[in-house]
């Protein structure tokens, strides 16, 4: 290494320490300090005082939330139901715990809540799980969004090719139910819809 690589490895080096002293640190994080963050795609999260970066979005991904994403817009632009949006958009639970949904709903009973920084809790919610994500769609947010009043909270496993509808019942969810790829799922909340699972999972 030359000296002059050195001295600009240095130079970096405590360029990014100066970087990351201009934030908190993990525990202490607010939501003025989440907001106050540079514009990114980047999907990121607040729960606890501590800022999530959930894992990159993989190609299958991406493509589950778009056809989804596609197929559920179209109903409710269709039967003017609300708003549906993907992420990257922060919804606010509650103070202080901040989400990032793959896709949401917001009924037109509750536009109140779509704010122009983050949206309030939506009436439904759809996760597509992946291996870095796995226990948070799984284990903590279920009981999250429960606890926020999410109406409705979709599993989309790309894994074992399913989808999992659960619906809000006495404040916890209750599994409508759960299909495969030779199913159509359907959703208790937007009546009257369905999506056949294999067109999700197509390739």
């Amino acid at each position: 290494m030359t000296i002059n690589n050195a001295t600009q490895e240095a130079h970096l080096s405590k360029l990014a320490v100066e970087v990351a002293q201009l934030w908190p640190p993990q525990g202490q994080w607010t939501e003025a300090d989440y907001f106050a963050l540079p514009d990114t795609n980047r999907l990121l999260e607040l729960s606890k005082g501590e800022l999530i970066m959930p894992p990159h979005p993989t190609e299958t991904h991406q493509r589950i939330v778009g056809m989804l994403y596609r197929l559920i817009h179209s109903f409710v632009e269709e039967h003017d139901l609300g708003t549906v949006r993907f992420a990257p958009l922060p919804v606010r639970l509650w103070p202080g715990k901040i989400r990032e949904p793959d896709i949401l709903f917001v009924s037109k009973k509750h536009a109140d809540r779509i704010g122009e920084q983050a949206y309030g809790p939506p009436d439904l919610v759809v996760e597509v799980t992946s291996p870095g994500t796995w226990r948070t769609d799984r284990l903590e947010k279920p009981v999250e969004y429960a606890q926020a009043g999410v109406s409705e909270y979709w599993i989309v496993d790309p894994d074992t090719r399913t989808m999992e509808v659960f619906v809000l019942r006495q404040g916890a969810y209750v599994l409508l139910g759960k299909w495969g790829v030779a199913e159509k799922a359907r959703s208790e909340l937007l009546e009257e819809f369905e999506v056949a699972v294999k067109e999700v999972f197509t390739t």
